[in-house]
């Protein structure tokens, strides 16, 4: 991972990144890398298959609750027949 340093940024612009970043529950830091992925990453390349797949996932559900599975009983263990000495 790369690292960058921003300087002479204006206190009214760090001040609504402040804001903006308490609104989605998230460091400056992050809010500020999310912003830069936004711009500059091409549409439809916003992560991984994992991310992509998490992400409709949580829109399908927004709102709501994950379904969960059905419980069942545990099979019982395998018949291994006798024990050889």
């Amino acid at each position: 991972m790369a690292a960058i340093t921003v300087r002479n940024i204006e206190e009214p612009l760090k001040a609504r990144l402040r804001v903006r970043a308490a609104k989605h529950g998230v460091s400056m830091e992050e809010e500020a890398r999310r912003i830069l992925r936004e711009a500059l990453l091409p549409p439809g390349n916003e992560g991984g298959l994992g991310t992509r797949i998490c992400q409709q996932i949580l829109a399908a559900n927004a709102g709501g609750e994950l379904p969960l599975p059905s419980r069942t009983l545990p099979r019982p263990p395998p018949d291994l027949g006798p024990a050889e000495e």
